[in-house]
């Protein structure tokens, strides 16, 4: 019965092990890292009321540099408005890319 065990120790550590060479060898930040990232430097400039971001990066190419990024939105409160603004933000850095108005 020991033995089962140590077996099934085994198969775990190395389905663990593949997936976080993986997640490792992607070099990305989690959606949730990119949200906040964005909020961080949003907020410095709006009163933000509500976000969302894509939980899969996507790749993109931006005046000829590939980008592996996240798509996102925020609604912010600006002068007795409420705005919706879109998001890109870079999967590995967190950086801002872009940040649009949404037209509705």
């Amino acid at each position: 019965m020991n033995w089962k065990k140590s077996l099934l120790a085994a198969g775990i550590g190395i389905i663990g092990g593949f997936v976080l060479r993986e997640g490792l060898e992607k070099g990305t930040i989690t959606p949730e890292k990119a949200l906040k990232s964005v909020k961080k430097t949003v907020g410095q400039k709006f009163a933000i009321d509500g976000s969302w971001v894509h939980m899969r990066p996507e790749h993109l190419i931006r005046n000829g540099l590939d980008f592996s990024a996240y798509r996102g939105g925020v609604t912010v409160s600006d002068d007795k408005q409420v705005k919706h603004y879109n998001f890109i933000v870079d999967a590995k850095t967190g950086t801002v890319l872009d940040f649009t108005e949404d037209e509705v």
